[in-house]
């Protein structure tokens, strides 16, 4: 039995020490960027911008008719009323808010893509 346990052990150990030595991966090369690649790669990287200034428009454009209709149901309320469209309508804005804010975070953390493509 004590043989049986000391194989074992040192049949853990030595896979430890074993994977411990060998890397996980070899190293990547990394290879010139061809005009064709470069110019492929700009052309998604604009494609990817004008969709999210489109998504950011489209966001501001809905953030601006639920702010007018919150308003507009609180202006319908008194103090001894508070409607529960009101809290979701409130909370949907509150989202719709935190999505356009990451959204201009990320375009603002990547490099603008300008007109030319690179050469």
């Amino acid at each position: 039995m004590r043989f049986r346990i000391l194989v074992f052990i040192s049949l853990v150990f030595s896979i430890g020490a074993f994977a411990q030595q060998t890397p996980p991966f070899p190293p990547r090369e990394t290879l010139p960027e061809s005009r064709e690649d470069a110019h492929l790669r700009h052309d998604r990287e604009k494609a990817m911008n004008q969709k999210r200034q489109e998504d950011l428009k489209r966001d501001a454009d809905k953030l601006l008719q639920l702010a007018t209709e919150l308003k507009d149901d609180v202006n319908r309320t008194n103090e001894n009323v508070l409607s529960i469209d009101v809290i979701k309508k409130a909370d949907e804005i509150e989202k719709l808010a935190k999505s356009v804010r990451e959204k201009m975070k990320a375009q603002s953390l990547e490099p603008m893509v300008g007109a030319e493509p690179p050469r």
